[in-house]
């Protein structure tokens, strides 16, 4: 069993047929393949992607299924992200999982050109089809929750946040942060930078520029800043460190993955559990029951969380879970926008 993550999209390396097995006819599990489009950089970023690789690689070991996986580029067109699914559709994979916003109108596509396929994608709800199911996470929820950690922690009374593009889901997240730390302290004051404007997603990928940008904030004051933006965030991290100051992590618990040297910088990590989202979806597959439309993981369903690795913020755990608690039963409404 290989696994190959492809960066050109006209290129298929491993296929998408049935097992060759000797003896008894496999199970259907065994005979099926998945296919899966990353967001650009593929497996490794220790966030996005890799939360998502963990669900695949959970339900290719409880069903010994088959995987495909391919990788988008920075910089791909509508047509080059559609090609991507559909090469996966056309060799037999099914389901077939996009991982990220930026694949909904490939998804959207190439789920008409192959109805009887099933289709997911992780972070859109506009993608809609009888074939399509919509993995959603309320992120304000867990950002409601970090950015209430944070304005308790800090001594400045500043906040930073840094997104990886200027784009409606990221600003998700920026949200939910505002409302939380505005919530226990109204006065708190916080600095936005976006490292790119969508369609442009390179801000995902320079730790280089997330590293400056955050150096800024650190100098003007700042003392926590919340990423939001992939394999950038390690910029985050390693200025924080420099500056001896606080980060807040996002999507995994990344004062558990990231580099070691920086893990004592990391305050708390907004969690988001994709890997079970994606595992989700697959056993639906599986087992016959997989259904169509927005599926939402909220903090009431356990996969939007926030952490507490290191007791950095073990001072505030009570006060945080108490708010926690409000927005499960409603009392506080976090906003999305």
């Amino acid at each position: 069993m290989r696994r190959v993550i492809l960066t050109v999209p006209l290129v298929l390396v491993v296929g998408c047929g049935g097992l060759a097995t000797e003896g008894p006819s496999p199970s259907p599990a065994a005979r099926m393949t998945v296919g899966i489009v990353y967001a650009a950089g593929g497996r490794g970023d220790k966030s996005y992607n890799e939360s998502a690789a963990f669900g695949l690689d959970k339900a290719r070991a409880e069903f010994g299924l088959r995987a495909k996986e391919l990788a988008a580029g920075l910089r791909d067109s509508d047509a080059q992200r559609a090609q991507r699914f559909r090469l996966l559709a056309e060799s037999g994979c099914d389901p077939v999982i996009g991982v990220g916003f930026i694949h909904a109108t490939a998804v959207k596509t190439v789920a008409a050109e192959f109805p009887r396929v099933r289709f997911a994608i992780v972070d859109d709800n506009s993608a809609r089809a009888p074939n399509i199911t919509n993995l959603l996470f309320a992120d304000n929820e867990g950002s409601f929750l970090v950015g209430a950690a944070g304005a308790l922690k800090s001594r400045t009374g500043k906040l930073g946040f840094i997104g990886g593009a200027d784009v409606p889901h990221i600003r998700t997240y920026e949200v939910g942060y505002r409302a939380g730390a505005t919530h226990v302290k109204p006065k708190v004051r916080i600095q936005v930078k976006y490292l790119s404007k969508g369609p442009d997603l390179s801000g995902f990928r320079d730790p280089a520029l997330a590293g400056t940008v955050a150096h800024d904030m650190y100098q003007s004051g700042v003392d926590i800043i919340y990423q939001v933006a992939g394999r950038s965030g390690s910029g985050v991290f390693e200025a924080a460190l420099a500056q001896e100051r606080w980060a807040i992590g996002s999507i995994s618990d990344q004062a558990k993955t990231a580099t070691p040297s920086v893990r004592e910088n990391i305050l708390t990590s907004m969690v988001k559990k994709i890997d079970v989202a994606v595992f989700d979806f697959i056993a639906s597959v599986v087992r016959g029951k997989v259904r169509a439309g927005p599926i939402t993981y909220d903090l009431k369903a356990g996969a939007i969380d926030y952490t507490t690795t290191g007791s950095h913020i073990r001072d505030f755990v009570p006060r945080l879970n108490a708010l926690k608690r409000q927005i499960i039963n409603g009392t506080i409404k976090v906003p999305t926008g």
